[in-house]
């Protein structure tokens, strides 16, 4: 697991007096200015950020560093991390998407899937883009208790059983003939 966690990302300019959209990863989005100052992810960088309101998908913000749209706009893209110790502690059953990335996936019969290569959302549950083990592809599996049994990050472990169709192959059954 990683000291630092993304928590949001700067979409470029808004307006032409250096503020900045700002896209929050948090569960409750304008928590992201309690993190602040927030990292770049290789630590290059601090930011202290405040938001100044909200807008359509995020947060108009300012960042003392940043008096232009140019300054602005060159940070477009970049990802804002807080430190791991900066955020409340999760349930058991909730996960931080930074700490599912790379982990190994099995089935239920203790064969290897792959990796987690990254989570996304879309705005209902969360997919787990896997790796396949062996192969350039990937697959999207849901991210739900019956498709996810068990997460067991101690172990850098987690065990799926993935609806029919999921997995190449899987979408067919043996059938008996008579």
């Amino acid at each position: 697991m990683t000291d630092l966690i993304p928590v949001g990302a700067i979409g470029g300019a808004y307006g032409v007096r250096g503020e900045l959209r700002i896209k929050s990863y948090c569960a409750v989005p304008e928590e992201i200015e309690n993190y602040s100052p927030l990292w770049t992810e290789n630590r290059a960088r601090q930011y202290a950020l405040a938001i100044l309101r909200p807008i359509k998908s995020g947060f108009v913000a300012r960042i003392p560093e940043v008096a232009t749209k140019e300054d602005a706009d060159a940070l477009r893209g970049t990802v804002l991390y807080a430190e791991r110790s900066q955020l409340p502690s999760l349930p058991d059953d909730e996960f931080y998407h930074a700490d599912l990335v790379g982990i190994e996936v099995f089935d239920t019969g203790g064969q290897l899937l792959g990796r987690v290569k990254t989570v996304h959302n879309h705005g209902a549950d969360d997919l787990l883009e896997l790796q396949l083990a062996g192969k350039t592809d990937t697959v999207f599996l849901p991210f739900t208790k019956t498709a996810v049994p068990t997460v067991d990050l101690a172990a850098k472990r987690i065990i799926a059983d993935p609806p029919l169709g999921i997995l190449p192959g899987s979408d067919t059954e043996e059938s008996e003939t008579g």
